[in-house]
């Protein structure tokens, strides 16, 4: 009999396991703590004791250990010396017990439940002392196996979880805790088995029924020979038992059938590679690699010192490499935490090495190359082949097509390999992109893993041939994609680069809308015209990189345009390769000039320069549409600079080259530049008529962004000319059209005139639509807009008579002009600033107006120069000419 002292349960006196046993019940039940609760005061006390430990000991004949005796009785918050209590009693129990003289057998009674004294099997493999992360799947299984959730149970048929992942991503892990978590729930046992899915002869289902069998207390002699009446002992058995079954790394659905419970009052874990999407009414989990800080926060609890807190940039650069697998950052601590004296850059240094880094993770029995291997293993020769080839690409996720361009087959062919893949575990379906295209993705771990298997078991041959099947997929659908593009229209010029004749683009193109086709594209893009650097082939990264600039250009993408075309041009220069150079450099020239400051000098001289530079290239080249481009730069920037005569020479120049040479778009830029030069010569109507002949080339070409800045630059002529009904029509079907596109830097242009309009008609909406046009070109770092956006706003400040907030805008709008380089602005933002300084402060005036003069005397603008030299000593009446301001691509 147990003794009782003061309600306390004593092991004193005990006779044998059984009675220890039932002590032990006891203890339990005046701690008044569950089993899940046990597990907790003894991890706070720096031990461990699983729910499913508890169960086992408190249902079982047998004694238990030592130290799990001394953990519970801690647990149930004895003292030390009651420790040594129970302890002491358990080991002379021990010491006593004798074997029992043998039996006659009991006949087996296949159909005796537990609580008729059966075994209750405690399967589990042990918790993970260090298990991170996954807190929301954690407590989602919890809740649904433990029947906290009746709305996602059938309360005729067990609970389900099936968990699915990538190898290393964690599922066993994830598994056995929360296992462990529900042991308690489940007092009738727990069944484990690791169903080896993924090696080459996976366990077969009778032999597992087997094992389940002799764990649930059936005898050997007494197990069908036949799986399927083995299935119904199996269930028989577990008919009026509460016991959770993990199943773990599964290989298909029919493995596993047999292996289910018949009743509600049992449950199941599953874990597979394949998702057993087969598997009815089960509860699904996928799971993804862990978050950066999660990874950090698993690499700390491995290494067990303080390295990762000191050294936090090692650790996020290591689990950066690992790409967030667990297995990886899993084997990479464990690495360190036998290393102690390693610095974390030193690990982050050898995992760097791409073509080392699965070499680098290997720690013992974990290794990650080993466990995707495991997976591969498993895949048909065609599915294989796709995997080595998608390996090759540095691409962050790609669309369907490119598994069919990969295998040269039909589209459905590639989707049908590629969600091979994904059922492998292997590729990750990723989502929906914004252009509506199914998408993939590889983690860079599995992608050079794939990148090792191709090396090894392709040709040279088929590797190149892989390449250019790629790259050439790509240009074709890019190429294609960017002709409906609304942005520059400079020539497009391609390079010799291979387009593989691809029958599903002419299907695939007209299904998608080529902004949005750009949009989620774009990464993807970069990586491939990054990577084809890389490889020297240069060819297909100035072509890609050349198509994607009216993309960059509508949607003020201005810094991927400046690094993308800077790399290339580079790439270029390297390879010899001129044309590439050439194109890389017009549109380079296009962007820092009109967007970005990015140099020494002011931004027009370094147009000149850059445009000149051009015409060389294009000229040594003898391409003709190229030559009319840089002619037309040139004309942009003599104009600029003052030189109208050249400038308009060379609009004309260009204007006769694209007419020999056909060249539609050229034929509006050069028309476009040449009316830039008339009117800043003053020569309005000229250059009026210069410019309805480019409206129409402009609407022939359809190309809304070239119809938008032509409306918006004849809006401003006729303006002049005090058309100002016509001038605000064509303002407004502009803005409209910009708008539509999202192109902001033309829709900035368009509020200025608009804004310039509105001060002319004495609008008060002028001061609105400028400090739009500032903010605007603030945000996207239009310096050019922005040194014009607040000259007009210090004009319509000086007209409602405020000089002191005009100064403030036109002193910031002189000193953007002077990085500029326009003069004829800048004298123009002079003239204004000194208006304003004569009415508070005179000798700054004067020192604005002459500066204004100097500048006007240097471009010989004898005309505008008679108008100033009264307000130089005066400050006489206004005067004032709006310069108009080219931007075009």
């Amino acid at each position: 009999m147990t003794e009782l002292v003061d309600g306390l349960p004593s092991p004193n006196g005990l006779t044998g396991p059984n009675e220890y046993i039932a002590a032990l019940r006891q203890l339990r039940a005046w701690s008044d703590l569950s089993y899940r609760q046990l597990a907790r005061r003894a991890e706070a006390l720096g031990e461990m004791l699983p729910a499913s430990t508890t169960a086992s000991m408190l249902a079982r004949s047998s004694l238990p250990r030592s130290d799990v005796v001394a953990t519970f009785v801690r647990a149930c918050g004895l003292d030390e010396a009651a420790v040594a209590t129970w302890v002491t009693a358990r080991n002379l129990l021990a010491a006593a017990s004798t074997q029992p003289a043998a039996a006659a057998p009991v006949p087996y009674d296949a159909s005796q439940p537990a609580s008729h004294g059966g075994p209750v099997p405690a399967m589990l493999p042990a918790d993970i002392a260090d298990f991170t992360g996954r807190e929301d799947q954690v407590a989602a299984l919890h809740r649904f196996l433990s029947g906290a959730t009746n709305t996602d149970r059938h309360h005729h048929a067990p609970a389900i979880a099936t968990i699915s992942g990538m190898g290393g991503i964690g599922k066993t892990a994830l598994a056995v805790h929360v296992a462990h978590r529900l042991a308690g729930t489940y007092p009738d046992g727990q069944l484990y088995v690791n169903l080896r899915g993924a090696d080459a002869s996976p366990l077969q289902s009778g032999d597992v029924l087997a094992r389940f069998l002799r764990a649930l207390g059936v005898p050997n002699q007494v197990i069908p020979a036949d799986e399927t009446e083995r299935a119904e002992l199996y269930r028989t058995r577990l008919a009026d038992r509460c016991v959770l079954l993990l199943l773990d790394n599964a290989a298909t659905e029919e493995q596993v059938r047999p292996l289910l419970p018949g009743t509600a009052r049992c449950a199941v874990i599953l874990t597979s590679r394949a998702r057993l999407t087969g598997i009815e009414g089960a509860r699904r989990v996928d799971l993804d690699v862990f978050p950066p800080t999660t990874a950090i926060r698993l690499l700390a609890r491995i290494t067990t010192d303080e390295r990762v807190t000191t050294q936090h940039a090692g650790a996020a650069q290591i689990v950066r490499l690992c790409g967030g697998l667990p297995l990886a950052v899993r084997v990479a601590g464990a690495r360190l935490a036998a290393r102690p004296a390693w610095h974390l850059g030193h690990l982050a240094t050898m995992l760097g090495d791409e073509r080392r880094r699965l070499d680098q993770l290997t720690a013992g029995d974990l290794a990650v190359r080993a466990s995707l291997a495991l997976s591969y293993q498993g895949l048909d020769p065609t599915a294989r082949r796709l995997f080595r080839l998608l390996g090759l690409f540095d691409l962050p996720d790609f669309p369907a097509w490119f598994a069919a361009a990969m295998l040269e087959s039909t589209l459905d062919t590639g989707i049908e390999y590629a969600e091979t893949l994904v059922d492998a575990q292997l590729l990750t379906a990723a989502d929906t992109d914004v252009a509506g295209q199914q998408r993939y993705r590889l983690h860079d771990l599995v992608r050079i893993f794939a990148r090792e298997r191709a090396e090894v078991e392709e040709t040279d041959e088929s590797l190149a041939s892989a390449l250019t099947r790629g790259f050439g997929g790509w240009l074709a659908l890019t190429e294609r994609m960017a002709r409906h593009i609304p942005g520059p229209c400079y020539a497009a010029i391609s390079g010799p680069g291979p387009r593989p004749p691809t029958g599903w683009v002419e299907r695939h193109a007209p299904s998608v809308d080529p902004g949005l086709w750009f949009d989620a594209e774009r990464s993807a893009l970069l990586s491939l015209i990054r990577q084809a650097c890389l490889l020297g082939r240069d060819d297909v990264a100035f072509d890609l990189a050349g198509c994607l600039e009216k993309y960059f250009d509508v949607r003020g993408m201005y810094s991927d345009w400046v690094d993308t075309n800077t790399e290339v041009m580079s790439a270029c220069r390297v390879a010899g390769n001129l044309l590439g150079e050439a194109v890389m450099l017009r549109g380079l020239i296009d962007v820092t000039t009109w967007i970005s400051d990015g140099g020494d000098g002011d931004a027009m001289s370094r147009l000149h320069d850059n445009a000149f530079r051009l015409l060389e290239m294009f000229t040594l080249l003898r391409h003709e549409h190229g030559i009319c481009d840089a002619a037309v730069m040139c004309s942009w920037a003599l104009t600029a600079a003052g030189d109208h005569p050249a400038a308009i020479t060379y609009a004309t120049g260009a204007l006769q080259l694209a007419d020999q040479s056909e060249h539609q778009g050229g034929r509006i830029r050069a028309r476009l530049a040449l009316s830039i030069a008339l009117y800043e010569q003053g020569r309005f109507d000229d250059a009026a008529a210069g410019l309805v002949h480019a409206l129409d080339e402009a609407r022939a070409l359809d190309n809304p962004r070239w119809v938008a800045t032509v409306l918006q630059f004849a809006g401003i002529t006729h303006r002049q000319l005090d058309n100002l009904e016509h001038s605000q029509r064509m303002l407004r079907e502009s803005l409209t059209i910009s708008r539509r596109y999202g192109d902001t830097y033309t829709e900035v242009l368009t509020l200025l005139a608009l804004a310039r309009l509105d001060l002319q008609r004495g609008d008060p909406a002028a001061r609105a639509t400028a400090e739009m046009s500032v903010a605007l070109s603030r945000e996207y770092r239009m310096g050019h807009h922005l040194a014009e956006a607040l000259a007009v706003l210090g004009e319509i400040e000086l007209a409602d008579g405020f000089p002191a907030r005009a100064i403030g805008h036109l002193e910031e709008s002189v000193a953007i002009w002077r990085t500029r380089g326009w003069h004829s602005m800048q004298a123009t933002a002079l003239t204004n600033l000194g208006k304003a300084y004569a009415q508070t402060e005179p000798l700054a005036a004067r020192g604005a107006f002459e500066e204004a003069g100097a500048i006007l005397t240097r471009l010989g603008d004898t005309a505008r120069l008679a108008e100033l030299l009264p307000y130089i000593s005066t400050h006489g009446t206004e005067c004032r000419q709006e310069p108009m301001s080219p931007r075009v691509g």
